[in-house]
């Protein structure tokens, strides 16, 4: 029998189809983490060092040590039975080279700190969280990788032209532009979806990105793009919100007064004209 936990989960539901046909037969197997450990085998997954990924318990994360230094230290991936950490195994397996660097830039930040740490003194995660960890946070809890072939759809949802990038120019969407969810965070939420769910959007910008991401070789491009663009500078500057049910054919009743909800697309504030 399938999972009790993974029963919620709406396999098409459109922000799933690039996960579905690894993510549904996982879910359905009998044993889902030895399912998740046989496709990491399959596709060789490593971590920044090398070490292969293996989906293990969470009873497996020493007392004291950081989850993502663990990772960085062996390559095993703490899994707790539940979706947030399912969908988590999901993106390693999808956009595995990201992960990765991800994990290398919050390996060498964990360890930097460590460096620093008086002599004797106990290390206690998020003392010194920094500005590199928060936005690689953001990045894999709650991103979605926004491919445009210009960066006119993204400066306008940067703007907040809600109207004009998802009803005026509806038609560029999976032609023009295309999204690929990343957080595993957010993906949970979206298993019971509401309107207001908001996805810190990461651009990934140029005029030879394959649109639509449909094909497992289009986000093998795409990881591999992503992972170029992250850096010790990554800042949270470099994400904008979105409104995920936004984007076309993802919620249903899509018209003009949908979008005109500024409790879900907000407005630009104006600027009070000084006296």
């Amino acid at each position: 029998m399938p999972a009790s936990f993974l029963e919620p989960i709406d396999w098409t539901a459109p922000w799933l189809g690039p996960y579905l046909d690894t993510g549904r037969p996982i879910a359905e197997s009998p044993d889902w983490r030895a399912a998740l450990n046989r496709a990491a085998q399959q596709g060789q997954l490593v971590n920044f060092q090398g070490s292969p990924i293996q989906f293990v318990s969470q009873e497996s994360l020493p007392d004291g040590e950081p989850y993502e230094a663990h990772i960085g230290r062996t390559g095993c991936v703490p899994t707790r039975e539940n979706l947030h950490d399912f969908f988590n195994a999901l993106v390693w397996l999808t956009f595995p080279q990201t992960k990765a660097r991800l994990n290398e830039l919050q390996f060498n930040q964990l360890q930097s700190e460590l460096e620093v740490q008086p002599a004797g003194s106990s290390y206690r995660v998020g003392n010194r969280r920094g500005a590199l960890r928060d936005a690689a946070t953001i990045f894999d809890e709650n991103s979605a990788l926004l491919i445009a072939l210009d960066g006119e759809v993204p400066d306008a949802l940067v703007a907040r032209h809600w109207s004009e990038v998802f009803l005026e120019r509806r038609d560029d969407f999976g032609r023009l532009y295309d999204v690929l969810l990343f957080g595993h965070a957010l993906m949970e939420k979206l298993v019971k979806p509401y309107a207001s769910i908001t996805a810190h959007c990461f651009p990934l910008i140029g005029r030879d990105l394959p649109i639509p991401c449909s094909t497992a070789g289009a986000r093998a491009q795409l990881d591999q793009l992503a992972r170029s663009q992250l850096s010790p500078a990554t800042s949270t500057s470099s994400f904008f919100p979105v409104p995920v049910l936004g984007f076309p054919g993802w919620h249903e009743g899509q018209d003009q007064m949908f979008y005109a909800n500024e409790d879900v697309f907000r407005v630009v504030k104006r600027k009070k004209a000084s006296g």
